[in-house]
């Protein structure tokens, strides 16, 4: 069994292994996931408002 701060040397030498992006990929990135999310809430909410109207329509409402 590992002690904690065993543990926590083996944390600090896996780190040294990650290869992190650089500044300008992970800003690219992040404008990706921004956009992607946009759109996508933008597509939900207009099959939500066209779903709703349908339903109110045959509901009579």
């Amino acid at each position: 069994m590992l002690t904690p701060v065993t543990y926590l040397k083996h944390v600090r030498d896996e780190f040294a292994h990650i290869v992190w992006p650089s500044t300008r990929t992970a800003i690219a990135h992040t404008f990706v996931v921004i956009i992607i999310a946009v759109v996508m809430a933008l597509l939900i909410g207009v099959f939500d408002y066209a779903f709703g109207s349908i339903v109110s329509r045959i509901a009579g409402g």
